[in-house]
């Protein structure tokens, strides 16, 4: 049965996911690469920018959990890219280059339709602007009976989790406090919505709790 999953999520200690000022130039905001240091020495990201090297090891394994195995994918649209209002043009095409990691249908949420991108690697982008109910349905659709990845940003994944969608959520808590940024937990009591704690795995970099209804 298929499950929607959010997987490989960073968070900082004080629940950011994301530093301030997220532009072009820095993606991730202040301070917010610090959130992915247990991600970024892996052999799974070291693969996504074609090296054959990296680390092995519990990081790893949440890391390969985090992108395999998934018929597709849901992103807001800052995940997508920085741009905001009507698409200025047809240029940008996410970050992430002309082969994306995902490998799979990926539904972008956006307030203004575009066409859909068809891109390497068999990564389709598909802009839905009738909210993520609608993203939802197509995702279904299109992953068969693969599971769904909510990829982010915070406030995707906090309407998600609110809606009642995530049947599991794993977190990676990196050792760090960013003071403010994107809050991932604001308004959630995970609690309340039925969520318990099914793995808890410390490493050197973070410290990994899935959580499931």
């Amino acid at each position: 049965m298929t499950k929607v999953k959010v997987a490989g999520f960073s968070v900082s200690l004080d629940g950011f996911a994301a530093g301030t000022d997220q532009s072009l130039d820095n993606p991730l905001g202040v301070r917010g690469a610090e959130l992915f240091q247990w991600f970024f020495p892996t052999r799974t990201f070291r693969q996504m920018q074609g090296k054959d090297d990296g680390d092995t090891g519990l990081d790893d394994s949440f890391a390969r959990r985090a992108m395999d195995g998934f018929g597709a994918f849901i992103l807001g649209r800052n995940m997508f890219g920085p741009v905001r209002g009507e698409w200025p043009d047809e240029e940008w095409k996410g970050w992430w280059g002309d082969n994306p990691p995902y490998h799979a249908p990926t539904f972008v949420l956006t307030h203004y339709p575009r066409a859909p991108i068809e891109m390497l690697g068999g990564t389709t982008f598909h802009f839905v602007s009738e909210g993520i109910e609608v993203a939802l349905q197509k995702a279904r659709e299109a992953a068969g009976e693969k599971d769904i990845k909510i990829g982010g940003g915070a406030e995707t994944v906090r309407q998600y989790i609110q809606a009642g969608h995530v049947d599991e959520i794993h977190l990676a808590f990196a050792p760090v406090a960013l003071g403010q940024g994107e809050s991932l937990f604001s308004g959630l009591d995970l609690r309340a919505l039925g969520y318990r704690t099914i793995e808890h795995v410390p490493t050197e970099r973070a410290t990994h709790i899935v959580l499931a209804k």
